[in-house]
């Protein structure tokens, strides 16, 4: 194993009874890098983690986080991650402050260390006013945002944040992505797992995007995109008589048939080279007299892609249980 790599996973496979939840997964996280684990729910990405953690051991196949084996040197894959799970797992009859003292502590720091370290990360996380109050007295997003903290205090070089921002309000969310790319700012590897796709687009530099327990597509955001295809151009016609005139411009110049919407005088029509087409549709509605309330360019989305490789939006639950196991 390369030291670039960070995190490698060869062939995982995992069940729960009848169950197959890992079913010959795949991946690889160049160090530095924020790899997108994507999926619905029950898709297997928790099972992932947990394998990589160390939490459970796969019943086939091999992986590597840091260098180490994951069954064969656990303990030293333990000291080179941190975890935040999808429910934050603080105490909740202490202070913030101490429970991040305590898994310092438990780390093997110093007590000063220790008290510096969770001082550094309460300010880090907008909690330092809060630091003297129970867990328990903290709202969601504040338990969240203590869990984050929690997983970093050892400085891991290797981060594995299961569906962080679950449950957390919009600007919890844009905190929290903030928080994640200071990450690998600072040099950390971070493996994220998420079923928001926005979150995937906006965050990783690389996505698997996993379903019934099988990476089932690898690329970038762009490249996954790419795959899919499928940009439209969508105009609304000024002049309801238009309509048919603009119709018989998108069916030569796109590369199928134009939607018309009469009510809305609005047609869409899917397109090859997205910006010549639509240079070339402007330019034919000039010379047909065609004028134009709105127009637009529709890349693919990263919803497109899931939808068009797995035959179901990422939002859907397959039904499967493993998640809960």
């Amino acid at each position: 194993m390369t030291t670039t790599v960070a995190v490698r996973a060869e062939g995982l496979v995992r069940t729960f009874g009848s169950t197959r939840a890992l079913d010959g997964v795949d991946l690889e996280i160049p160090a530095g890098t924020i790899l997108g684990l994507l999926g619905p729910n029950g898709a297997g990405k928790t099972t992932t983690v947990r394998v990589l953690t160390t939490l459970l051991r796969p019943d086939a196949g091999r992986a590597w986080v840091a260098g180490h084996d994951v069954v064969a040197e656990p303990d030293a894959v333990r000291r080179s991650i941190g975890l935040s799970g999808q429910y934050a797992a603080v105490d909740e009859n202490l202070t913030g402050f101490e429970n991040l003292y305590l898994v310092g502590r438990l780390y093997g720091m110093r007590r000063k260390p220790a008290r510096e370290r969770a001082r550094e990360l309460l300010e880090r996380f907008s909690l330092q006013e809060a630091a003297e109050r129970p867990s328990k007295t903290y709202s969601g997003g504040m338990r969240r945002r203590l869990d984050l903290a929690g997983a970093l205090v050892a400085r891991p070089p290797v981060v594995m944040l299961d569906e962080p921002t679950t449950g957390l309000d919009p600007r919890g969310r844009l905190d929290t992505w903030s928080m994640i790319s200071e990450l690998v700012a600072d040099g950390a590897t971070v493996l994220l797992t998420t079923q928001y796709l926005e979150e995937a687009d906006q965050l990783a530099d690389s996505i698997v995007v996993i379903d019934k327990g099988r990476a089932i597509a690898w690329g970038t955001a762009d490249e996954l995109k790419n795959r899919v295809g499928g940009e439209r151009l969508q105009f609304v016609v000024t002049e309801p008589e238009k309509v048919a005139d603009a119709r018989a411009v998108l069916a030569e110049v796109g590369a199928g048939e134009p939607v018309v919407d009469d009510s809305l005088r609005r047609l869409s029509v899917p397109v090859d080279g997205g910006t010549k087409a639509l240079v070339e549709v402007l330019r034919r509605f000039d010379v047909e007299g065609i004028e134009v309330q709105d127009v637009a360019l529709q890349r693919p989305t990263l919803d497109d892609v899931f939808l068009s490789l797995t035959g179901h939006a990422a939002d859907d639950d397959p039904a499967q249980t493993e998640e809960k196991k």
